[in-house]
């Protein structure tokens, strides 16, 4: 490479820096374009043991999410950047109302993409090529990240900044053109096991590494039934899981210091049960929701509802009495599960329902009654 074509890529690598933190990006790193082969390994690793949980995201193709030549052939590059998500810790979720975790309140993706396209605007302007992508299986972010030197690979695998944490959502853009990578950061969390200890559910395992099977975040996007198990756990969460971000100490100083206040933070779970499926895919259709399908939602807000609403509230017997009603079994047996958390079997009189996931419920709850 000649002396001027170095400096003019020295030029570019700076320029490029700039523009994504004037775009309004936290972080801003650069990691060359090879293929991720170890991450690869520990995808197919975790999904051969069953720790996916049916999560198709992530587990969907590794071989494709790993390799940045299949987004774009001939890539020498990955502009990785990070944009900051509210992170303020609000007051407990109130009777029948329903947490949503922060980075799924408003569509921070689409302010990232923004972001992440005046990054390649530049790249191009110099004859070069650069794709975009961010949270769309078509590269493995997090790992992009920690080549990039954003951040480190935190024990509840997030990827953790310097001083600032995790509240950050990730994406990358991929360019032919041969930039000087950034500084990988050390690991900073040492002995502390605050996301593991913290955990409802004791999903963080060791190595960073999580069961989906256990984990909230997931099990709120899965499809079926929530596992019983598990459903006290889910407290009020209606969609997503904050609680390993919250309790990690990296970033709390700043995070203290942002008195974010985010105003769509939660929601009435009678408002959901209430709701059509047209409305609720145009309130939260950007979420991922199992097969589409809004009854995921109602599932979810029949959970919280049992765990957080009060048996006395009138709305809240309306809603129940509805969801035991539905057409769909699905939602009838949670119905059931919500009534018992209720203290409100009384709504369950008179129930003859001899689908199989109802039936079991009605069973269930029965048995616990004569113990």
């Amino acid at each position: 490479m000649s002396p001027e074509m170095e400096k003019d890529l020295s030029g570019l690598r700076s320029d490029v820096l700039e523009v994504g933190a004037a775009a309004g990006l936290g972080a801003v790193g650069i990691a060359g374009a090879h293929r991720f082969d170890d991450v690869k390994a520990e995808i197919e690793r975790r999904r051969d043991e069953g720790l996916h949980g049916g999560m198709q995201f992530t587990f969907r193709n590794p071989a494709r999410s790993t390799d940045p030549q299949r987004i774009l052939e001939g890539a020498r590059s990955l502009v990785v950047g990070a944009l900051r998500t509210p992170s303020a810790r609000l007051a407990d979720v109130g009777s029948g109302r329903m947490r949503i975790a922060a980075y799924a309140r408003q569509d921070h993706y689409a302010d990232l993409r923004l972001a992440l396209n005046k990054v390649a605007e530049r790249l191009r302007s110099d004859g070069w090529v650069a794709r975009v992508v961010a949270d769309d299986n078509a590269l493995v972010d997090r790992a992009a990240a920690v080549r990039a030197g954003i951040g480190w690979w935190g024990r509840n695998a997030n990827v953790l900044l310097p001083g600032r944490g995790s509240w950050f959502v990730l994406g990358s853009v991929v360019t032919d053109a041969p930039l000087t990578p950034s500084t990988p950061v050390e690991d900073g969390c040492g002995t502390c096991r605050k996301c593991l200890d913290g955990c409802p559910t004791g999903a963080i395992l060791e190595g960073g590494v999580v069961d989906a099977r256990r984990c909230l975040a997931w099990l709120v996007q899965a499809p079926g039934a929530i596992p019983r198990e598990f459903r006290e756990a889910l407290g009020g969460r209606i969609y997503g899981c904050d609680d390993c971000q919250e309790v990690c100490p990296v970033g709390r100083p700043e995070r203290a210091a942002d008195g974010t206040v985010d105003n769509f933070a939660d929601i009435e779970a009678t408002t959901v049960l209430d709701a059509s499926d047209a409305e609720l895919l145009e309130w939260f259709g950007r979420w991922y929701i199992a097969e589409r399908d809004p009854r995921y939602l109602r599932r979810n807000a029949l959970v919280a509802l049992g765990n957080t609403g009060s048996g006395e509230d009138r709305e809240v017997e309306r809603v129940v009495r509805q969801a035991l009603g539905n057409p769909d079994p699905l939602i009838r047996s949670h119905a059931v599960w919500a009534a018992g958390q209720l203290d409100r079997v009384d709504l369950l009189e008179g129930l003859d329902d001899a689908t199989p996931e109802v039936a079991e419920e009605l069973a269930l709850l029965a048995g616990r009654m004569d113990k």
